[in-house]
């Protein structure tokens, strides 16, 4: 007994602390839980006065049938698809070469460039909406993929990101492969990129996550269905005349929810791997 004192004591904070962890986890979960299950159950059981967990009859299937044939969900997330990944292509080919000059190449205003990348996260992307709704206009491409696509093929966050990461990446290494003949762009291609998949990786979940469930500039831009991103379509269940159908509401939630969900598990180790490196530089 008198050693298993000590031992109590000394795994005590760590009890607590991790106690509150789970509690915390348990609350921010919650929400995605309450939404699986309420697409789980009747309109009656929804709006009952009464709170369920589980449904008393189980409308599954009815709801999720909705959800992907009342309005054209798979189409939308198909726009999301295609919207995410031409992002996040352009912002590979712009912020991976932007990140390795601040990180590795030595010119006048270097550090004057990466205080104004640190200003540019300070902007909110909301402040600079109506500026780029009207570029988009006089230019004539408003309600198409090119406006959705383009205000982001520049992240700031991106840049920040992996400059921290490729500090990381030994100067011999990029030395190496200069006396080798390599000229710039192909070591940040050939050398750099290799190097740093965890960042790379780290960036891209927060890219795609950003992107699929923006909802404020698709609309925005967007008029015409045909170019629907997922957020608008999970609002096309919403009817203020004839009441909202939320149990296939929370079906489209969940659908498009789910990829996401599935790509994080996914790349999750990569993902904190890439976030705790990045943070220590």
């Amino acid at each position: 007994m008198g050693r298993l004192q000590p031992t109590l004591k000394r795994w005590y904070p760590e009890l607590l602390r991790h106690a509150f962890l789970i509690m915390l986890a348990a609350v921010m979960v919650m929400p995605f839980i309450w939404m699986v299950l309420t697409s789980f159950k009747p309109a009656n059981e929804i709006f009952s006065n009464e709170i369920n967990w589980l449904p008393g009859h189980w409308a599954l299937i009815e709801n999720y049938t909705r959800a992907l044939t009342n309005t054209s969900l798979i189409r939308y997330m198909g726009n999301g698809l295609l919207v995410v990944v031409a992002i996040l292509i352009l912002q590979f080919l712009v912020s991976i070469p932007a990140a390795y000059a601040l990180a590795k190449l030595s010119f006048p205003g270097r550090f004057a460039m990466f205080i104004c990348v640190l200003a540019c996260l300070m902007i909110p992307a909301q402040a600079v909406a109506i500026p780029w709704y009207l570029q988009l206009h006089y230019v004539g491409i408003l309600d198409s993929y090119w406006a959705l696509i383009l205000p982001f093929t520049l992240s700031v966050f991106g840049i920040f990101l992996l400059r921290q990461f490729f500090i990381g990446i030994p100067d011999d290494l990029i030395d190496a492969a200069r006396m080798d003949g390599m000229n710039e762009f192909r070591i940040i291609w050939s050398v750099v990129v290799p190097n740093s998949i965890p960042a790379l990786i780290s960036f891209g979940i927060f890219s795609v996550i950003a992107h699929w469930n923006d909802y404020f500039w698709p609309l925005i831009v967007l008029n015409d269905q045909d170019y629907y991103t997922p957020t608008l379509g999970v609002v096309d269940f919403r009817n203020a005349e004839s009441g909202s159908d939320y149990g296939a509401l929370m079906a489209a939630a969940t659908i498009v929810v789910l990829p996401l969900l599935v790509a994080f598990l996914l790349a999750q180790r990569r993902f904190i791997e890439g976030i705790s490196t990045a943070g220590m530089k």
